[in-house]
């Protein structure tokens, strides 16, 4: 009895050992760097992907990386605005531990121009321009909407949305998460800030309304 279990033991044991130098794992890990210039900075949230195998990480705020792989396995770094680039993990390595400083190089892509009309085409824009009576009047009322009486009597008068209400919470929401665990910067100290402030007495927002 003894002998079958020491004979299934040795058996298991060299299965594992076997399985082990066939898979060859190993802990791969590196870097992810901006290489367009000679200033080298992070690369955040880069994703990298195991080739053919469906399985991947991505490179943290500061570009580290680090991810299980096995010898010989195609490493496909991609990001937002960056040329995708391949990486190979060699053979012949004798550790288990492997790491790489990878450059990514920046990838401008040009959009076509687009020219938007409420026209079908340039043709019927030039019709209707030419075909357009702006009459005395019209210039008139014209004037007296974009008043700058006007357009300020109007922003206090007309109440905002759901989506304007929506959009400042978020703001706000998104401020407090920018700051958290740190002190706020003071508008005292912020000259964009008191020329807003300057412009707004010259304008007179600070008056009493009747």
């Amino acid at each position: 009895m003894k002998a079958r279990i020491t004979v299934l033991f040795i058996f298991i044991f060299g299965a594992l050992c076997a399985w082990g130098q066939n898979t060859q794992l190993v802990q791969f890990s590196g870097m992810v760097l901006d290489g367009s210039d000679e200033q080298l900075y992070p690369v955040p949230y880069t994703n990298i992907l195991v080739k053919d195998k469906g399985r991947g990480t991505y490179s943290d705020l500061k570009g580290f990386f680090s991810i299980v792989v096995e010898k010989g396995d195609v490493i496909v770094f991609s990001a937002i605005g960056y040329k995708t680039v391949e990486y190979k993990i060699p053979t012949d390595l004798e550790d288990d531990r492997y790491s790489i400083v990878q450059l990514m190089t920046q990838d401008a892509i040009n959009l076509p121009e687009t020219v938007v009309f409420p026209w079908p085409s340039r043709d019927h824009f030039k019709l209707e321009f030419l075909a357009m009576d702006v009459t005395p009047e019209l210039q008139e009322r014209a004037a007296k909407n974009l008043a700058n009486e006007a357009l300020r009597r109007m922003r206090n008068d007309v109440s905002v949305d759901g989506n304007e209400h929506a959009d400042y919470y978020l703001r706000q929401q998104a401020r407090e998460y920018y700051y958290i665990g740190q002190q706020p910067p003071m508008n005292i100290f912020n000259p964009v800030a008191w020329k807003k402030f300057f412009d707004a007495w010259k304008q007179g927002d600070f008056k009493k309304k009747d």
